[in-house]
């Protein structure tokens, strides 16, 4: 038998028999990625997981929906634009965030930090931006394969908000049938974020 028929009978034998061998894909593969127990503390962007324990997965047609009946809180966790280094340190340097109309932009809350000051000021923002209602609909979003929202998503879950949606299509999945808006990062959160988390 060549040897790479021996090596797809080997794969198949173990997989069929509960073996590792298809147990998880490796992490540069989209196929099964699995939710970290904890908040993911890797690189922001790459393959998540297609689920959220505690929280409801939606897509850009389910989400217009709930923002025209609910008025859902609506969490941008995309980064913020950094000055290309190949630019004239004096050029002008005007980004512009697009994302759904309405949200509110928190860059950098998406991080999964382990640091209290950083989970309080997290907590004590969305807390003030949700009313104190935990059962106030809050959809989590930021790009295709982003880490952020996910994380933020399982903040809220563990914080007791009983009506969380993420969104991993993200504000590209939005704007690909509807309108995007500029928005300008939240004061509040640039504010109470701890001073070294990067925004």
């Amino acid at each position: 038998m060549p040897i790479p028929r021996l090596a797809s009978a080997l794969v198949l034998t173990l997989a069929l028999a509960g073996g590792p061998a298809l147990a998880q894909a490796p992490a540069d593969s989209p196929r099964n990625v699995a939710e970290p127990t904890g908040l993911w503390t890797g690189p922001m962007r790459g393959y998540t997981p297609t689920t959220l324990a505690g929280a409801k997965v939606i897509d850009a047609g389910e989400l217009a929906k709930l923002a025209a009946s609910e008025n859902p809180l609506l969490l941008d966790f995309g980064p913020a634009d950094r000055k290309p280094p190949s630019m004239a340190p004096d050029a002008p340097w005007m980004p512009a965030h697009r994302s759904i109309p309405g949200a509110i932009w928190m860059p950098g809350a998406g991080l999964g930090s382990a640091d209290p000051a950083f989970a309080r000021a997290f907590a004590e923002r969305v807390a003030a931006l949700a009313g104190g209602d935990l059962s106030r609909p809050v959809v989590t979003f930021c790009h295709p394969e982003c880490w952020g929202s996910w994380n933020a998503g399982k903040r809220l879950v563990a914080l007791g908000y009983r009506r969380v949606y993420w969104f991993p299509e993200g504000v590209e999945g939005w704007q690909a049938e509807r309108d995007v808006a500029t928005v300008k990062a939240d004061p509040v959160w640039a504010l109470a974020a701890p001073a070294d988390q990067p925004q």
